[in-house]
């Protein structure tokens, strides 16, 4: 136990959970942007950025996420954090767009009727009447795709990320008690229980 909870030990599992919500709540802002992006286009269902939009989504949901963060970090000339969160971007992504066209889609057409005889241009209209009732509806769906996101990081560690759990493979080599594995992996758990948890009280008081 005392290996566990000593203090080199705390501190390495620290700065394997700081790569994790660095690559975590990175991917998650990144996906944010580029899946609202897209959700649009694809709800909106015009032009080539639509059609990119529902190829691109369509892909990337029916591949494991697994296979993007090795494909980029064997193809791309980038370091493996970085790599990690190309990698997770780009799949959250998908993710997020299709949570945005669903919320978009569940705004009944008569608000969009409404701000067009206001004389909002679809632009305004999306900005300031559409967007804000789409995003109450989708926090929940939203903040669980980011919760998700941030459990997937432990994908990484097969690129040899040091995030959390790459970071508790490198300790469990040092026992040689069944005990202190589960000991560990236990403590790993609760850490992503902690985290996890406070995202979803964050939803929650957003939502409220």
């Amino acid at each position: 136990m005392d290996m566990i909870f000593n203090i080199d030990t705390l501190l390495f599992l620290g700065r394997g959970l700081l790569n994790t919500l660095i690559i975590s709540f990175t991917s998650i802002i990144l996906s944010f942007f580029f899946g609202s992006i897209l959700g649009i286009a694809r709800f909106y269902g015009k032009g080539p950025l639509a059609k990119f939009a529902i190829l691109y989504v369509d892909i990337i949901r029916n591949i494991p996420l697994l296979l993007f963060i090795i494909g980029f970090r064997f193809t791309l000339p980038l370091p493996p954090l970085l790599s990690a969160i190309t990698a997770m971007t780009v799949f959250t992504t998908a993710m997020v767009a299709e949570i945005i066209r669903g919320g978009l889609s569940a705004v009944p057409q008569g608000q969009w009727e409404a701000a067009y005889s206001q004389g909002f241009s679809f632009a305004g209209t999306m900005i300031h009447v559409v967007m804000p009732q789409t995003l109450k509806k989708i926090i929940r769906p939203l903040m669980g795709q980011f919760v998700t996101a941030i459990k997937d990081t432990s994908f990484c560690q097969i690129i040899a990320v040091k995030e959390l759990m790459y970071s508790g493979m490198i300790i469990m080599g040092k026992f040689v008690h069944s005990y202190q594995i589960i000991v560990l992996y236990t403590l790993i758990a609760c850490i992503y229980y902690i985290v996890n948890l406070t995202v979803v009280r964050l939803s929650r008081k957003i939502e409220t």
